[in-house]
């Protein structure tokens, strides 16, 4: 994934001249491609997570078209007030790359476990989660981030993925069927999830199980999924990630209206908005 990342950067950068790439001081012997290209729009901001979210939000404002790159945790949580204030309060077209989603760095320990991260990410209403399952689906998520603006949160794996896909994805929250169903009963998938589903479809439980992929999704989205469950007798969710705030928690947000439970709480109308609380509370809702 992280070689198709590089590669995608360079063709767009030689013909979009405001693409920028902004590391924090790693992902040597994969980056050297893009920096040697383009020197002037390659920027080391060193061990600086939060400066670099905050240059990234400055340059997005000025017209360019910004890539921060760094491992799992820490253009994210490490970053959460830059990323919630300075980018997506704005709106700005800037795009966090992770690499080392779940525990694909797993011998470094926790610190470098990424399986809270969606859960950061998508609280913020402006950003849109790129999580593709393999290399091919990683392109079509760069094709996204090139042709969108505003916030954008890709998140891929180390190396070494296999193809499990063609490619073709649809957009915005919308499914993509990998493997039709033989029992109307199938696993949905985001990101390395894809490659555990076709693991569990080897074994008996799992073997008439269709595949669908999620690549592309948010909070923007939540309001398509009831009608697509509709289809299907089962629907199973498949992250790398805790259950907490995952994308299984996303999916089951957007079809509140099919349990007994409502929720109160503040619309997203409320951000930005700034008087006494009790007028702040006009915000509250009831669905």
């Amino acid at each position: 994934m992280r070689n198709v990342l590089i590669e995608e950067l360079i063709k767009e950068a030689s013909i979009n001249e405001k693409i920028i790439l902004i590391v924090g001081d790693l992902g040597f012997s994969v980056v050297e491609p893009f920096a040697k290209e383009f020197p002037d729009r390659f920027i080391n901001a060193g061990i600086c997570e939060q400066n670099m979210a905050s240059l990234s939000a400055g340059m997005a404002s000025e017209g360019y078209k910004v890539f921060m790159y760094s491992i799992g945790n820490f253009p994210t949580f490490r970053c959460a007030e830059q990323i919630r204030n300075d980018i997506c309060y704005h709106n700005l077209d800037v795009t966090t790359i992770i690499v080392g989603g779940g525990v694909s760095y797993g011998n470094l320990g926790y610190s470098h476990h990424a399986i809270q991260d969606y859960g950061l990410m998508r609280l913020f209403p402006e950003m849109t989660i790129l999580s593709p399952g393999d290399p091919l689906e990683t392109k079509a998520c760069l094709e996204y981030s090139f042709k969108n603006s505003g916030p954008k949160y890709l998140r891929l794996r180390k190396s070494g993925e296999t193809n499990y896909t063609n490619g073709k994805i649809n957009f915005n929250g919308r499914w993509n069927k990998i493997i039709h169903s033989k029992n109307n009963k199938i696993l949905l998938t985001t990101g390395y999830g894809l490659e555990i589903a076709f693991n569990l479809i080897k074994t008996n439980k799992f073997k008439n199980y269709g595949i669908y992929s999620c690549p592309i999704w948010g909070m923007n989205y939540s309001n398509l999924q009831s009608k697509f469950i509709e289809s299907f007798e089962e629907v199973i969710t498949i992250e790398d990630h805790l259950i907490s705030g995952g994308f299984g928690s996303w999916l089951r947000e957007g079809i509140n209206d099919q349990l007994k439970i409502r929720n109160g709480f503040l619309d997203v109308s409320i951000i930005g908005q700034v008087s006494d609380e009790k007028t702040l509370l006009n915000n509250f809702t009831i669905k």
